[in-house]
């Protein structure tokens, strides 16, 4: 093994956005090893400043094409809190179900094209065609459906339109809804072959793992694998109840890094994660048959913590949400679908909306003034709670592995961020002035 090591990873491929990984080790010392952040940031919270009510959501979905749905739905229950809102059962439903079609697409999407190829030691998915080529197309399938899933209920795949605040602008016909339970049903033997086609490489996953601190939703009444409502908890809370989403600041505690234009968190340590890994080891007892049988072929069980297991943990999610939609649909069609007006009375108010982002726990507040206006706005997004443990890692991951040589640590390194699922243009929203007189 050589002494000396310069890794420089200028903009990591297959991620959103730009990272950088630079580790310098020189006669076996090392001296740099850093996850750097150098993407330009983006400052949503000013641009709904002086907005109505109606259209935060729209504004705020552009802040990322890929959880776009998830973003318009913490906007609009952070609406919702703070005018007083209430929300129907049917559309509550509904739009859990809209959010579950996004987490399909996000998983299938990610392990398919972005973890694979990895874990099949090729430079992206392309060179997989012609090797592997049933597979890929089964990956292509279970992405499809997920995107006809939020084209019925979000109105388009991204950036959804039928999303307001107190309800939707449509909702699907039973006839819609039938079909896309037999599309469902049909896409679990799919889900069940990109398994067994990630645990046939799964052993290319470095053997790494961190003590860490894992932060998600939790429901306890009733008792649900949530994505959506309950309060926020991690491992470390040992019982405790979880805190409610309007105190998130006091659970996110962002501050400043130099090596990140994105704020960096903290809350019981250093760091924490936040994710599919999280959401597993906080609720795993509550999943679907389906789900809990994804998490035994791999061995995941809860206490797990190494980041490249989160992976496996969004192929038992994609599992969960297809299954739970199935009787969800069920649900639904029973009571029957019935047409909903909706009426708002702008005020000032104060709130907050959390929901469980593909890649992790995201939070949007709101205050407004009494004709509904915006007058102030705070986002913590996914992926900047994510890199400080990111960097954690890091410095126990390169000691543990230097003597596999600069391009094994590397590719080592690069999967470590992998594995998060980041999407870092999204988490960018700091920017260091200097005034010079």
């Amino acid at each position: 093994m050589s002494k000396n090591i310069d890794i420089n990873v200028h903009h990591l491929t297959r991620v959103e956005g730009h990272g950088n990984i630079r580790v310098n080790v020189t006669n076996g010392k090392i001296e740099m090893c850093q996850w750097q952040v150098p993407e330009a940031p983006r400052f949503f919270e000013a641009m709904v400043r002086g907005r109505r009510w109606d259209d935060i959501q729209t504004i705020v979905s552009r802040i990322c094409g890929i959880c776009s749905i998830t973003h318009s739905l913490a906007s609009t229950k952070a609406v919702e809190d703070a005018l007083g809102i209430e929300v129907s059962e049917q559309a509550d439903k509904l739009r859990i179900l809209m959010h579950y079609s996004e987490q399909l697409q996000s998983h299938v999407l990610h392990v398919g094209y972005l973890v694979a190829p990895d874990l099949f030691r090729a430079p992206s998915v392309v060179p997989l065609i012609p090797k592997a080529t049933d597979a890929v197309k089964t990956i292509i399938r279970a992405h499809r459906v997920a995107n006809t899933w939020s084209d019925l209920l979000a109105g388009r795949t991204t950036h959804p339109t039928t999303l307001i605040p107190g309800g939707l602008t449509q909702i699907p016909k039973p006839d819609q809804l039938r079909d896309l339970q037999d599309t469902l049903k049909a896409t679990i033997p799919d889900l069940v072959t990109i398994c067994e086609v990630v645990l046939s490489v799964a052993d290319k996953m470095p053997a790494f793992e961190r003590q860490t601190e894992y932060v998600s939703l939790k429901q306890d009444n009733p008792p649900t694998y949530t994505f959506y409502h309950g309060g926020i908890t991690s491992t470390d809370c040992n019982g405790q109840p979880p805190v409610p989403v309007q105190q998130w600041e006091s659970v996110a505690n962002e501050y400043v890094h130099p090596q990140s234009t994105a704020k960096w968190t903290k809350w019981h340590r250093d760091s924490y994660a936040v994710g599919a890994l999280a959401r597993f080891n906080n609720n795993a007892e509550l999943l679907s048959p389906l789900g809990k049988k994804v998490a035994e072929m791999f061995g995941l069980e809860k206490g797990n913590c190494s980041p490249f297991m989160n992976n496996v943990a969004q192929l038992v999610e994609a599992a969960h949400v297809v299954e739970t939609s199935i009787h969800m649909i069920d649900e639904l069609l029973t009571t029957g679908l019935k047409e909903e007006k909706v009426k708002v009375t702008p005020k000032a108010g104060r709130g907050s909306g959390c929901v469980e982002a593909p890649r992790g726990i995201l939070f949007h507040t709101y205050e407004f003034d009494k004709n509904g206006e915006c007058t102030a706005a705070n986002i913590c997004i996914p992926t900047n709670q994510n890199h400080a443990n990111i960097q954690k890692d890091f410095q126990k991951f390169v000691p543990e592995f230097l003597d596999q040589g600069q391009d094994e640590l590397r590719l080592g390194l690069e999967m470590l961020v992998r594995s998060y699922d980041p999407c870092i243009s999204c988490s960018t929203h700091m920017l260091n002035v200097e005034f010079v007189k």
